[in-house]
Parts: C-alpha cells; sequence; structure tokens
C-alpha cells in the first residue's frame, strides 16, 4: 500500500505515455472530450475522431451551439452513440448554466449529462489537480491483479470495495501524473489478455502473478449467451438516393439515420402499405451479423429500387439522401456496411 503510488510514478516517468493528443492542457474541454471518447474505445481508435471533433468545434461553445446532426454525424463509426448525445447536451449544459465554464470539483462535474463518478474525477484530476481517484477498466484491472480482489469488479460489492481501494492508495501530490500512470499501466502492461509482468512495476508483490491467477483476475461477468434477434431493413432507393429514417432520440441508434424496417410482412405488400408505391425490383441481399452489448442482430437487406419519378409520401422522420453524401450523414456502423456494398 504505502510504495504503491511511487513505484507507478517513477514508471510513468520512463514508460508512460506523454504525447497523446489530449495530454499536457489543462483544458477541461479537451480532456473531457477525450475521456467521453476513450469509453471503452481503444486509443488508436479515438485519435482521428478527436482531431476531427476539436476542428469542428475547437470549444464548448461551438459545441453547444452546432445541431445534433452534426455531431452525431462525427461521431458516426464510434459507436456507443448515447455518449454523443450526452455530448452535447452536457456542452448545452456548461453553456447555459456554467458560462461555457467547466465546473471545478468532480462532484458538480459528475451532475453533467453522461459523466460518471470516475470520468468526472479524471476530468478534475487532470483539469484542476484535485485529489481524487478514479475506477475505469483498466484501474480495475490492476488493483484486482495487484490486490487479489476476488469477485466481478462490476458487481456492486465488489465496486464499492476497489473504490475504497483506490482512495486509499492516492498520493498527496502529482495527482494527474498518477492518475494517467495508473490508466498506461492497465491499457499498455497489465492488459487482459497478455499482460507484460516482466515490465510490471508492481509485479515484485502482485498477487495475480505470485498464486498464479493472472488469467483468472479480475474475474468475468457470469456468461449469458446473448439472444439472437432477426431484421429486415429496407434498402429503398430512387435513382441515386437511398430513404433513411431518423431514429427516436433515446434506444438503439439513437437519433442516427436508418433504414426502414420492414417487419413480417411481405416485402412488396409492407411497400404498398407504406409508401402506396410500386417497385422496379425486389431483391434480399446477404445476411449482415451485428453484435451489441446485450444482443447479437442478423439483418437481412431488402434491396428496393424505385421508378425516378416516384413521389411516396414521407413521414416527418424520413428523407431521402444523395448516395454521395453518404460518408458524412449520421448512421450506424452496420448500415454504413450495408450501404457501402
Amino acid at each position: 500500500m504505502a510504495t504503491f503510488a511511487p513505484r507507478l510514478l517513477a514508471w510513468h516517468r520512463q514508460c508512460g505515455r506523454h504525447d497523446l493528443p489530449w495530454q499536457n492542457t489543462r483544458d477541461a474541454y479537451r480532456i473531457w472530450l477525450s475521456e467521453i471518447m476513450l469509453q471503452q474505445t481503444q486509443v488508436d481508435t479515438v485519435i482521428p475522431y478527436y482531431a476531427r471533433f476539436l476542428a469542428a468545434f475547437p470549444d464548448i461553445a461551438s459545441l453547444a451551439a452546432a445541431p445534433v446532426d452534426a455531431v452525431m454525424g462525427l461521431w458516426s463509426g464510434l459507436g456507443y452513440y448515447a455518449r454523443a448525445r450526452n455530448l452535447h447536451a452536457c456542452a448545452q449544459r456548461v453553456v447555459s448554466e456554467h458560462g461555457g465554464v467547466f465546473p471545478a470539483t468532480a462532484e458538480q462535474i459528475a451532475t453533467l449529462p453522461g459523466i460518471g463518478r470516475s470520468t468526472a474525477a479524471a476530468i478534475a484530476a487532470f483539469s484542476q489537480g484535485e485529489r481524487v481517484a478514479i475506477l475505469d477498466g483498466n484501474v480495475k484491472r490492476v488493483l484486482c491483479r495487484a490486490f487479489g480482489v476476488e469477485g466481478f469488479p462490476g458487481s456492486a460489492p465488489v465496486e464499492k470495495q476497489l473504490w475504497a481501494l483506490a482512495e486509499a492508495l492516492l498520493p498527496e501530490a502529482q495527482i494527474g501524473n498518477y492518475i494517467q500512470a495508473q490508466m498506461d499501466l492497465g491499457a499498455t502492461v497489465c492488459t487482459r489478455g497478455t499482460p507484460k509482468c516482466a515490465a510490471c512495476p508492481l509485479a515484485e508483490d502482485c498477487v495475480a502473478r505470485l498464486s498464479d491467477r493472472i488469467a483468472s483476475l479480475p474475474m468475468p461477468r457470469p456468461r449469458k449467451r446473448p439472444p439472437l434477434r432477426q431484421a429486415r431493413l429496407a434498402i429503398i432507393r430512387r435513382g441515386d438516393e437511398v430513404l433513411l429514417e431518423r431514429r427516436p432520440p433515446k434506444g438503439i441508434w439513437g437519433g442516427l439515420l436508418v433504414l426502414p424496417e420492414i417487419g413480417e410482412a411481405a416485402t412488396a405488400d409492407w411497400l404498398a402499405a407504406q409508401f402506396d408505391t410500386p417497385a422496379l425490383s425486389i431483391s434480399t441481399g446477404e445476411v449482415l451479423r451485428h453484435t451489441f452489448t446485450h444482443f447479437v442482430l442478423d439483418i437481412t437487406p431488402e434491396h428496393i429500387a424505385l421508378a425516378a419519378e416516384a413521389r411516396p409520401q414521407l413521414s416527418d422522420a424520413q428523407q431521402w439522401l444523395p448516395l454521395s453524401d453518404i460518408a458524412d450523414a449520421a448512421l450506424p456502423a452496420p448500415v454504413r456496411s450495408l450501404l457501402s456494398r
């Protein structure tokens, strides 16, 4: 316990990451943006998205003033789209209630949309130097292995135990460096699959290493086979346009443009009932499997070609989108994949 933080800080000075795009700044906006993007997403994936976001929205005022469609479009492909909706809502809250300046403490930051306890602590530690603990996935893995913490770390009792441990280990100073050291150790050394124990500053006392439980700690979530669901999506083309519809703000693919779902009806009958228009041709495409967090979805695309002069009645949520604009549209990854075929 007494040497945990000093060893981590010494290791980080020599071996940690010091040149990521969101490091070496006290700008809470840039730190917040990176922390939200890095939730459940690898650093290499985040870097180009982070750069594009800053180019489009260089400060929190520009993000708050942007249409939500523009935010969703830049987020397209990064996944977990509630993060983007909360990002926009959070920016608007900071502008309207805090004069465009992030609150100074982790407790205040955690009241904003889309920001949990650990993310709020990271923002406050990096931007203000506040002495607060974080508990993201990397830190949970390091603590479970180093101290031999049993049980699934996502369960309430184990998480409570890990929070108490994380707070007890905090050094008196260099909080930002210490928080980054924890993240870096979990991301680059104490990795999930093939940890590099020979390079770890904690290896000498690591309970998981000494008891030969590296592969079993942290303990996994009790496994259930995710259910398999089916969906038939209509790719309706009229010349060089495709028909898309906006999803409701909440739920799967909330706020994004998606292909209409056909349901159980025959494709021709569904088309006639929905749009009162005949098709030039109808064909069924290859099934695309997409895995969500809690279920697997098999998508069967139904290709429908309409005459160039067809003018079906659309709902307020539906629109024709030129195929040339697909690259910049706010589409979920599987819809983009279907259209790219």
